[in-house]
């Protein structure tokens, strides 16, 4: 191999910088798990082991799973990656552990709880530009937040603005969720638990992507830290 060249990459697990660095920021340390299948004790082990959850953005569900055919835009469909962190989501439930859902996690609770997609929002009339998926560049919009939730209360505002970069959003509500934030033109923003006193706080938006010169993203963080005992 010629001397300065790249090692050859076969494969690798990641995701993107901002989610560790904003954890860190906010007083925690990041750790990436990669995807495998886990039964319930396998799971709970998991979680026990951890203080708090992340579940990131990423590609798309896997349309079967909330009972859709795939859309011609349907990416980066895994049915491990979709197992691996519905059985965290579940383990988490159980064990109530803190929980920050972000984009695609987001979608992966609603669909848990029997609830259904857009499988892509251009093709819904009315509806704003949400920016690029898969990475791509996002679009800044304001959020309308319920003040009686925990996100407003985690945020500090109710009317903060949010980077996103996404083509699906949620369509039909799943059980025992309630919806706690809107973007102007509809678009299900953010999502907690109907009755729970567990800290779950689900946004569709990235607070990761702002949150380095946002204070307001940045304390949705920091909220996670504090729920895991860690501040």
């Amino acid at each position: 191999m010629p001397v300065g060249a790249p090692f050859p990459l076969l494969g690798a697990i990641a995701i993107q910088d901002t989610y560790v660095d904003a954890v860190d920021r906010a007083g925690g340390l990041g750790a990436v798990l990669a995807p495998r299948h886990l039964d319930a004790a396998e799971a709970d082990a998991v979680i026990t082991s951890i203080d708090g959850l992340v579940l990131t953005g990423g590609p798309d569900i896997v349309p079967a799973r909330y009972g859709q055919e795939p859309h011609a835009t349907t990416y980066g469909v895994s049915d491990l990656q979709d197992h691996f962190e519905l059985a965290l989501l579940a383990a988490g439930e159980r064990n109530g552990t803190p929980i920050l859902a972000i984009c695609r996690g987001l979608q992966l609770l609603n669909v848990a709880r029997g609830g259904t997609l857009h499988q892509h929002l251009p093709d819904l009339e009315d509806r704003d530009e949400h920016g690029v998926p898969a990475g791509g560049a996002p679009t800044l919009h304001p959020i309308t937040v319920d003040p009686n939730s925990l996100l407003a209360q985690a945020l500090g505002v109710t009317t903060p603005t949010g980077a996103c970069h996404h083509h699906q959003a949620v369509d039909r509500l799943g059980d025992g969720l309630r919806v706690v934030a809107w973007a102007a033109d509809g678009t299900i923003e953010g999502l907690e638990p109907l009755h729970s006193n567990q800290w779950l706080v689900a946004v569709q938006w990235h607070p990761e992507d702002t949150a380095d010169d946002d204070p307001v993203q940045h304390r949705l963080v920091r909220a996670l830290i504090e729920q895991a005992g860690l501040e």
